[in-house]
């Protein structure tokens, strides 16, 4: 979830009331969502697919080798605790050139948390196997990676929580204003948001081929 994402549905809190359930419609107007302590998990621009070349300098069309994709992101999260721990499986759908014999590819890739959009927290580089079979030039592995948040960490303050929920009323000077144009509680969010984020550990030089092809 993108800090814009995270500011629409903070600002679905401070316009919902009491709604009885989570998805309701209030009766003074809005939404009620609730926030969770669990990471966003996504694939960062230009480090979801991976190209091999043989020769590896080349960029020509003619010239590459292996093709792979990070795909089918799922991911479960246990909050329950004083520590919020997040586990995101994903396929890595591959194809090759050559299918003449038995191949294995490793492919590299890695695991970062991020606090606030840009702070990486923690990082891992992790590597997954790919085998194709004789004759065989499409080939699936699956892959893992995992983040460990401290709740606390990722607990909007009591008084931010207040500030953002509290019911406004139709004609009140500030029923307006979105809470979240504060740079206070504005940083307050982005401090409580975490993502956990998964692709493939690029070359510069397969970075900027992604980026530019």
């Amino acid at each position: 979830m993108s800090l814009r994402t995270l500011s629409a549905v903070v600002l679905m809190l401070a316009l919902g009331a009491c709604a009885s359930r989570e998805g309701e419609l209030d009766p003074t107007g809005g939404i009620r969502a609730a926030r969770s302590a669990c990471p966003a998990v996504g694939v960062p621009a230009s480090t979801g697919d991976i190209t091999l070349f043989d020769p590896p300098q080349s960029r020509d069309a003619r010239a590459i080798d292996v093709t792979a994709v990070i795909t089918n992101l799922r991911t479960t999260c246990d909050e329950t605790g004083a520590e919020v721990v997040a586990t995101t499986s994903f396929d890595v759908q591959a194809r090759r050139r050559d299918t003449a014999a038995p191949r294995e590819v490793v492919l590299p890739y890695f695991v970062t948390v991020v606090r606030g959009g840009n702070v990486v927290v923690a990082k891992r580089i992790s590597r997954v196997a790919i085998s194709f079979a004789a004759g065989q030039d499409r080939a699936t592995a699956t892959a893992q990676g995992s983040s460990v948040i401290a709740r606390s960490a990722a607990t909007l303050p009591e008084d931010v929580r207040k500030q953002i929920t509290r019911k406004r009323k139709a004609g009140e000077e500030d029923a307006a204003i979105d809470p979240m144009s504060e740079p206070a509680v504005r940083a307050a969010v982005a401090r409580a948001s975490f993502e956990l984020l998964v692709g493939f550990q690029l070359t510069p030089d397969q970075l900027q081929y992604n980026a530019t092809r």
